[in-house]
């Protein structure tokens, strides 16, 4: 990662972070509890889960990506390092995830905890 990057991260809406790319977040980043959506410290929240820690639709979740997008392109002068959104604790495969991610801004970079299988491809 980047330094100075914000680390984006699923997390669910109650903001617990207690787990997965979420508990990095709060412990590395800054992430606050409580803040389960949006920017939290030197970190983005992505809810793939709501506050009972249920996991949401795919439709749902892309809602918030979505969102995610638009604040990157809102501040093209930040770096976003996006983690495995959803594939995680939500269970959601890699190929699903990344369609959501499919028209992210130059200032969001994959991690390399992404397959790298399709990336560059027409995997949409």
């Amino acid at each position: 990662m980047r330094e100075g990057a914000i680390f984006v991260f699923g997390s669910n809406l109650a903001g617990r972070h207690g787990k997965g790319a979420a508990l990095t977040a709060a412990q590395r980043y800054g992430a606050q509890r409580g803040v389960g959506f949006g920017p939290t410290g030197n970190a983005y929240a992505i809810p793939t889960k709501d506050e009972q820690l249920n996991i949401l639709p795919r439709d749902m979740i892309a809602v918030y990506v979505a969102e995610f997008l638009d604040y990157a392109r809102a501040n093209p002068e930040l770096t976003f390092y996006l983690t495995p959104v959803g594939t995680g604790l939500a269970g959601y495969s890699q190929f699903s995830m990344r369609q959501l991610f499919a028209e992210a801004p130059a200032n969001v970079e994959w991690a390399s905890t992404w397959d790298d299988a399709h990336i560059g491809e027409d995997w949409v």
